[in-house]
């Protein structure tokens, strides 16, 4: 039977308290804080554990980082990258290959707090999905940067990366930049729910290509236990990949394999009856019911 609550999340919160139901966003919002203070250190307080920004940074002076789309960026301008370049983008590659692309998106990039704060706000003023562009719209920005890059010689996303500018903006004075973020804010408040992540940025396009084979997945191996509250599916920034897992056939894998998942965790927060967790993508158990997690309606049977 469908239940709905008043507050998304408030059944979890209710089982779990406040902070069992938002765990993996808090962690998110410290890991996503964190970064961006390590690149602030130097500039601010002249703590240079890490010199560079997000497309390319040193730590220690020892471990080189490169984000893989510049360096891409780069090759397509004709631009050879250094040895030290080339080593940082293939760590990075290799990590988020390993790991799952797209968490780059959820767990690092300093931007996703404004979607996500927009998209709490869509939800809170009960708006329409409004317009909604392909999901293969990414996939063609995407494309349209490296070809820019390759008529211009220049890498081209970095012009205009709100990464990029949010981090320029903080170290030398924010201007422009926040008519940049105000518009992202606005686009997925009142234009295009999950817009700029789920639709538009070509940066998530690129992540998800990399991480599409990746070890680390959510799987709903208790997914007998699922109610039909449909918070999963309001607080997802790509809902669509949970369907395939929890609503699947008898004998489908219960794990999410898309690559648009961003592992942000929320699913697993906001569900009650604990049906989602994090594992490995050849993990295919599956949970037996059990008393804890009976529907409610199976309980008073």
């Amino acid at each position: 039977m469908s239940k709905q609550h008043a507050l998304v999340g408030q059944e979890a919160i209710e089982v779990k308290g406040w902070v069992g139901a938002h765990r993996f966003l808090l962690l998110r919002r410290a890991s996503q804080f964190g970064f961006l203070l390590l690149f602030l250190l130097g500039p601010w307080f002249g703590i240079w554990i890490v010199k560079g920004t997000l497309a390319g940074s040193m730590t220690l002076d020892v471990l080189p980082l490169t984000d893989p789309l510049v360096l891409l960026q780069s090759l397509v301008a004709g631009y050879w990258p250094s040895l030290t370049a080339l080593l940082g983008g293939g760590i990075v590659l290799a990590t988020y290959a390993l790991i799952g692309g797209r968490m780059y998106c959820s767990w690092v990039c300093p931007i996703n707090p404004v979607t996500d704060a927009a998209n709490w706000l869509h939800r809170k003023l009960g708006l329409p999905k409004g317009w909604q562009p392909k999901r293969n719209t990414r996939l063609w920005m995407l494309a349209g940067i490296l070809i820019v890059s390759g008529i211009t010689g220049t890498i081209a996303w970095e012009v205009v990366n709100p990464v990029t500018m949010l981090h320029r903006g903080l170290l030398f004075g924010m201007g422009f930049t926040w008519a940049l973020v105000i518009a992202i804010f606005l686009l997925d408040t009142f234009v295009s729910r999950h817009g700029w992540c789920g639709h538009l940025c070509p940066v998530g396009a690129f992540y998800g290509a990399i991480g599409s084979k990746s070890l680390m997945r959510v799987s709903a191996s208790a997914r007998s236990a699922c109610d039909d509250c449909m918070d999963c599916y309001a607080v997802c920034p790509e809902n669509q990949v949970i369907s395939p897992a929890l609503k699947g056939k008898p004998g489908s894998s219960q794990l999410i394999l898309a690559p648009d998942c961003t592992n942000c965790g929320r699913c697993i927060d906001v569900c009650a009856q604990d049906v989602f967790h994090f594992t490995h993508r050849f993990d295919e158990r599956v949970a037996e019911p059990s008393d804890k997690t009976l529907a409610p309606e199976s309980q008073t049977a």
